[in-house]
């Protein structure tokens, strides 16, 4: 299994910018895609996930300004994000991951994003 991240980038306090992660390989079909961030000097932590089915978690500090969606059909994830603030700035990271027997757990090359003030 791959994850091919992309749409970072640099932009100004208040700006947008979507993330896509396409995954390809053997993939159960119930499964989680997510995104997760990692700050200079601080721990990975997730920015929010959605199930094939449909259901949704944010992190608190993001909601109300990301959303997250997926095509289940093309294994691909997406990460609208409004407001940005210079807090977001950080690497994102793709995750996919479901349980069948054990946990498998796959993970994207990481994505720059950086919000200026």
């Amino acid at each position: 299994v791959q994850l091919q991240a992309s749409g970072g980038g640099l932009v100004q306090a208040g700006g947008s910018l979507r993330l896509s992660c396409a995954a390809s390989g053997s993939i159960f079909s119930r499964n989680a895609m997510g995104w997760y961030r990692q700050a200079p000097g601080k721990q990975r932590e997730l920015v929010a996930d959605i199930t094939s089915g449909g259901r949704t978690n944010y992190a608190d500090s993001v909601k109300g300004r990301f959303i997250i969606s997926r095509v289940n059909a093309k294994n691909t994830v997406y990460l609208r994000m409004n407001s940005l603030k210079p807090e977001d700035t950080a690497v994102y990271y793709c995750n996919l991951r479901w349980r069948e027997g054990r946990l498998w757990d796959y993970w994207g090359q990481g994505t720059q994003v950086t919000v200026s003030s």
